[in-house]
């Protein structure tokens, strides 16, 4: 349905088309259109619900580069979300299941996105697009690629590798154990992943559970010794095992080396 705009809407919008601004935060308007503090609040809010702009956080709005004309507007998910990181100057990177669908190994599309970052945490909505934000420590954001959109923005995702190795490693977070061991070795299989990338990355952002799953994978793929040392250098000796497949009961054949229970059968 057609969104009835007022003279102070008109006024708005066409000013920040004729500016060029597309992030416009409270106070900002106020005096170049003439409006009291108060006035300028209660427009944006008014713009904001009625789907013209998008409220990104209190005072702070995405607005469009053209005046939609007869119907609502959103932005993109990735302009929302640099625009939203950009605010708290952090550092993200697109992970979980929308990388695992960009880079082909699940077919579903979510219906949110999933991102590491260095400065909030929780769920957000900006427009139409909803987030799932995940605070990390500083050290555990990189090996990422970069993505330009039709919009022109630049989308940073966690690496094809990296990817590999979150899937293990959040398993609980992203429902990907075991299917992430049948990603692995099709990659590897199809050498779209190297297998001393593959290490270094797991030896980097992998905690213990991770290095110890993925070295008993890779051992079981036949990869060379000195690539398994390299990741059993990192472990200390342990008497506890884990599952293969943690939501499983630990019955199976036990691999000493890696401390690692094989249930894939119950």
């Amino acid at each position: 349905m057609a969104v009835r705009l007022g003279r102070l809407e008109m006024t708005l919008l066409a000013y920040a088309q004729l500016r060029n601004l597309r992030v416009v935060r409270t106070g900002q308007l106020a005096k170049p259109l003439h409006l009291s503090r108060e006035q300028e609040r209660e427009l944006l809010r008014r713009l904001a619900r009625g789907g013209l702009i998008a409220r990104v956080r209190r005072g702070l709005y995405l607005l469009p580069r053209q005046l939609p004309l007869g119907g609502k507007w959103s932005p993109d998910e990735v302009l929302a979300l640099n625009t939203l990181m950009q605010d708290q100057n952090g550092r993200y990177q697109i992970c979980g299941p929308n990388a695992f669908n960009r880079y082909g190994f699940d077919e579903q599309v979510p219906n949110r996105v999933y991102a590491y970052n260095n400065r909030l945490s929780g769920d957000r909505i900006v427009g139409s697009a909803t987030f799932t934000l995940i605070k990390v420590a500083d050290n555990r954001l990189g090996s990422t690629d970069k993505f330009e959109t039709n919009e022109g923005q630049t989308a940073v995702y966690s690496s094809r590798v990296r990817t590999l190795v979150d899937a293990v490693y959040d398993w609980s977070r992203f429902n990907s154990l075991p299917r992430a061991y049948e990603w692995i070795s099709r990659e590897l299989t199809a050498k779209r992943v190297d297998q001393n990338e593959l290490a270094n990355v797991v030896r980097r952002f992998g905690n213990t559970s991770t290095i110890r799953r993925v070295g008993a994978l890779l051992e079981r793929a036949g990869v060379k010794e000195g690539i398994l040392r390299k990741l059993e250098h990192r472990l200390v000796p342990t008497s506890s095992p884990i599952p293969w497949i943690p939501n499983r009961p630990k019955r199976g054949k036990m691999d000493r080396r890696w401390g690692v229970v094989f249930n894939e059968y119950e």
